[in-house]
């Protein structure tokens, strides 16, 4: 048994807002198209797209096609498509008629390369931008983990608590959310012509690039401690690995020189947010990273990248301060792009998803805090929580030629996040040309074995609270008191929150099975990609939008890769 409840949630809330009479599919589908996707792994192939459409009106006289040049063009295009019949099932008459599709024979190449340029230039003084906050690409590079003893413990908190019995209550919709659009008209005055009225931010005011409240500051201060680890990490990987070492794994010095710039990216980020926060910002630390070879370097960094990327999507819309709102989506939307990088270098689908998943912050620290040795004394510190670890005993093996022949533990530590381990040869994927099956770098993968199918049953261990984590040791994981016996399995991915039964086999150790669930009805399936899991003693019905509100029911937190 399975139980959906963002999807309901979604639909339910959308239908509630409708007008008597429609329906919820009504509004959130086409009727005059549908999708079909296959199981996990199958990421949107020709044979799984199938799509109706009316038939295309017969060519005007006017559109018939001329060539200018030895080109064939269209002396004006048609409205739509024509003479359509290409090799996409269900999408009939689809051949680009007004295209050349005749080859050209490659028989020259370039020859000569230098600064040839004939475009008329002009000195032009250069405007330089304010100060990074240290100059690329110093910084600490001592790695390992801390020896020492914790001076300070736990999570920054005072007292009283505005909800003693540690949950914040559900309330109703809020009365101002009434507003629904039944004509497709401006439903109020505009303020000035060209721009419809509502929007925060939009009145005039000037903007005010500062955190506005303690939510606000811890949630970019975690975000700097993001910014920090990445930036260490690539350039860690950059320094430690050789031209010869990245080749090994199918990285070329483009590909290195491609991680050295996303380490810029990263100095660039970290520069804005310590401006962001003022002069209590973090500042970098000392870190114990899991990688020792490129291979485990990129699959540990689309890991990191994932929940880097998801933590601020969960809380980026709940900021008070729209101005660091709008700075900060500038800045992970950069991020999202160097997960999506980091699958591609690791052979994975680089977005084998339709919509990505946003995480409480606890989560992000969660999964952040074990790969953190030492911070410097009087660094700033995190009110968030730092849950037991999930463990995923099964965990797909990405480096295999059959992620199904994946034996238990075959991670390169215990730590959540840490990479797979690299099989022998003969059942390998990394260096393997063969399609469907290779899992080299490349632009995009479409396994033939999936990394996991909805009924896989999934084998979980999870940490008991107590446990030291973090800069110098010095937060613990923890749980809350309210909650109870673990009962559940919550997946996090999309825009779904998805429950699973756990049988529960002993302490601390239980399983449950991949949910068959999709997104919406005939689409793609809900659990893809590096995605998140969480061991529950509920099953509340919650949305992105409130996700956070199972903090408290949360017993452990872990990492699923799904594809």
């Amino acid at each position: 048994m399975y139980r959906f409840v963002a999807t309901s949630a979604l639909l339910s809330g959308v239908v509630s807002a409708a007008p008597q009479g429609w329906s919820a599919l009504s509004i959130l589908s086409s009727a005059d198209a549908s999708y079909h996707m296959g199981g996990a792994g199958d990421y949107g192939n020709a044979g799984g797209y199938t799509m109706t459409s009316s038939a295309s009106p017969a060519m005007t006289d006017d559109a018939q096609p001329t060539t200018v040049s030895g080109t064939r063009v269209l002396k004006s295009a048609p409205s739509v498509a024509i003479d359509q019949s290409g090799n996409v099932p269900g999408y009939t008459n689809a051949d680009a008629s007004f295209a050349d599709d005749s080859v050209t024979p490659l028989t020259e190449l370039p020859t000569s390369f230098g600064m040839n340029s004939q475009i008329p230039a002009s000195h032009v003084s250069a405007d330089v931008g304010a100060s990074q906050v240290s100059s690329y690409p110093t910084g600490h590079t001592s790695h390992g983990p801390y020896s020492g003893t914790a001076t300070t413990t736990g999570a920054v908190m005072n007292t009283p608590y505005v909800y003693p019995e540690g949950t914040i209550p559900t309330g109703p919709l809020a009365a101002t959310k009434t507003y629904y659009n039944t004509n497709g008209m401006l439903q109020t005055n505009q303020p000035i012509p060209y721009t419809p009225a509502g929007g925060l931010g939009t009145n005039g005011s000037e903007p005010r690039y500062m955190v506005e409240s303690d939510f606000d500051y811890e949630s970019l201060a975690l975000g700097l401690y993001q910014e920090w680890i990445e930036l260490d990490a690539f350039n860690n990987a950059v320094a430690l690995f050789s031209e010869e070492e990245f080749l090994r794994y199918g990285l070329t010095p483009e590909d290195v020189s491609l991680i050295q710039f996303m380490g810029q990216q990263e100095q660039g980020h970290a520069t804005l947010i310590t401006n962001l926060l003022g002069e209590t910002a973090p500042v970098q630390c000392t870190y114990n990273h899991p990688f020792t070879n490129p291979r485990e370097f990129v699959d540990y960094q689309q890991i990191l990248t994932r929940w880097g990327e998801s933590g601020v999507w969960g809380f980026i819309n709940h900021l008070d301060s729209r101005e660091v709102g709008q700075l900060l989506a500038q800045s992970i939307a950069t991020e999202a792009r160097q997960e999506m990088i980091f699958r591609q270098m690791s052979g994975l689908h680089p977005m084998p998803v339709w919509f990505e998943a946003g995480i409480p912050q606890s989560w992000a620290w969660t999964f952040m805090a074990p790969y953190i040795s030492s911070c410097p004394e009087n660094q700033t510190r995190l009110a968030w929580q730092n849950f037991p670890a999930l463990h995923v005993a099964n965990q797909a093996n990405i480096n295999r030629v059959s992620p199904n022949d994946t034996a238990i533990w075959e991670r390169v530590d215990n730590r959540t996040s840490s990479p797979a381990t690299i099989p022998e040869q003969d059942e390998s994927c990394i260096n393997l040309n063969k399609t469907g099956y290779g899992c080299g770098p490349a632009i995009t993968r479409n396994r033939s074995e999936p990394l996991s199918f909805p009924g896989k049953q999934v084998l979980l261990e999870w940490d008991t609270p107590g446990k030291p984590v973090g800069p110098n040791n010095s937060y613990v994981t923890s749980v809350s008191d309210v909650a109870g016996e673990p009962a559940y399995v919550a997946w996090a991915a999309q825009l779904n929150l998805t429950y699973t039964p756990l049988t529960v086999t002993g302490p601390n150790t239980g399983y449950t099975y991949q949910p068959n669930a999709t997104v919406y009805e005939n689409g793609q399936q809900i659990v893809n990609g590096t995605m998140f899991i969480a061991v529950t003693d509920t099953d509340m019905p919650l949305t992105p939008f409130n996700l956070s509100m199972i903090n408290p029911h949360v017993l452990a937190l872990g990492v699923y890769q799904a594809g």
